[in-house]
């Protein structure tokens, strides 16, 4: 039954108020050539046991099943997901679309979106979290512009080009209608960003670099920050593999002004790319210049510690034209089951976690170094590596592939002066015997 609120009466009524005469005209600003003319060619309708046949035979048609072994990161992150994630948050307590508007009746909402926001700031190392964007892609757009609002009269961005591809296509959907200007700047021999031509830039307000980079390279993001500041821009870091910082200085402590990217590492299965979580933290003094929502903590009249969704300056609240970003909802869901992946492991986990993902990435690249292969950056790197075969690796590929292994990823697709060179991962999850069948291929 479809649910319809209003009545035939109301809905002339609404329309008399709008000055239109039907539903359609409704939608006469938009052009006749942008609107799709007749019934959309949907199939019918199935019941249930129909169309979990109909999804079996679709999974069963896919090339790679779960039973692959992936040795890809470029992005989304194969882990091994703790058992208290799904016991969680399989809980009717926890799993809910709720939006924490009223807090009076939304208090374990807030609380697990307060709790998230004081871990996230506290691995990232910044002043403030918000409680999330939608995935790491939009937050690093979000991110640039909010070095646009912050810069004030200034009109130009840089990115670097060792940013996930993806990520820059979002950046630039993000800003080719607007009046700011999109540079990309190039990396070195070394895999790291160049930013030898930044005091040359006029108008820059922020530039971001990702690390470790689309490359796995881990970028020097103590003396990038000092050159982008000396620059007068504001320094963004964005990053695919939160693990990461397991090890590696956080963001904030290398002077970044804005931190942001994907959470996906953190409990979520990669679902064929979806669902995400944009992890995104900055300074203090830039906190009302962050899109998206803040909870606080607080008290009520009786003194009991309370959470408040404290700052929410979307186009959807009082602020509306003024607002700080469109982006109108966090992701509830997938915070929270980061927020457990943290409390499962604890401070000491995440870093035993980080060092066994660091130690198997360099056997990787160790036994492919001993078959001849060369390692494309000498730069030191996190899970992730390009590996440039010398000859074509294409047969071992395919032959790995017959035997349940996907070694890499080719970077002609996104790089073309780099096809034929691989992009490898190496997480926890790849079993030694898996890596040496790699090996054992490359001739």
């Amino acid at each position: 039954m479809r649910y319809l609120p209003h009545t035939d009466e109301e809905i002339k009524e609404m329309l008399e108020v709008v000055g239109r005469k039907s539903l359609d005209e409704l939608f006469c600003s938009v052009p006749d050539d942008c609107r799709y003319e007749g019934d959309i060619p949907l199939p019918l309708p199935l019941n249930e046991w129909a169309l979990k046949e109909h999804m079996s035979e679709l999974a069963d048609s896919m090339t790679v099943t779960p039973k692959f072994k992936i040795l890809i990161g470029a992005g989304s992150n194969h882990h091994h997901i703790p058992a208290t994630i799904g016991a969680l948050i399989s809980r009717s307590e926890f799993l809910t679309a709720y939006t924490p508007y009223q807090p009076e009746v939304a208090q374990g909402t807030l609380q697990g979106i307060f709790e998230y926001q004081t871990y996230t700031a506290r691995l990232l190392g910044m002043d403030v979290a918000n409680a999330s964007i939608y995935d790491g892609a939009s937050a690093l757009a979000e991110a640039l512009l909010m070095g646009l609002r912050i810069g004030r009269k200034k009109k130009t961005v840089a990115i670097s080009t060792a940013i996930h591809p993806h990520y820059r296509e979002v950046v630039k959907t993000y800003l080719e209608p607007t009046e700011y200007t999109l540079l990309e700047l190039p990396f070195g021999e070394d895999g790291r960003t160049d930013l030898s031509g930044l005091k040359e830039i006029k108008g820059l307000a922020a530039v971001a670099l990702q690390s470790p980079n689309f490359f796995g390279v881990i970028e020097d993001l103590e003396t990038a920050s000092s050159a982008i500041h000396d620059a007068g821009a504001l320094a963004i870091s964005c990053f695919t593999e939160p693990l990461a910082f397991g090890l590696l200085k956080n963001p904030g402590s290398c002077g970044i002004d804005i931190c942001c990217g994907e959470g996906q590492s953190f409990g979520m299965t990669r679902s064929f790319g979806g669902p995400g979580l944009g992890m995104f933290g900055c300074k203090e003094k830039y906190t009302r210049n962050m899109p998206g929502r803040l909870v606080g903590e607080t008290t009520d009249i009786d003194g009991k510690r309370g959470f408040v969704l404290t700052l929410a300056t979307r186009e959807q609240h009082i602020r509306r034209e003024k607002a700080t970003s469109n982006i109108c909802s966090n992701q509830g869901i997938c915070t929270l089951i980061a927020t457990m992946y943290m409390s499962s492991l604890g401070g000491s986990g995440i870093r035993e976690l980080a060092q066994l993902n660091y130690n198997k990435t360099e056997y990787f690249k160790s036994e492919l170094i001993k078959k001849g292969a060369d390692i494309l950056f000498d730069s030191p790197t996190f899970n992730e590596f390009v590996v440039d075969f010398k000859h074509d690796f294409l047969p071992a590929y395919e032959r790995l592939q017959e035997k349940g292994i996907i070694a890499g990823l080719d970077l002609g697709r996104f790089y073309p002066s780099f096809a034929g060179k691989y992009l490898f991962c190496a997480t926890e999850t790849a079993a030694k015997e898996d890596i040496d069948a790699v090996v054992k291929e490359v001739l």
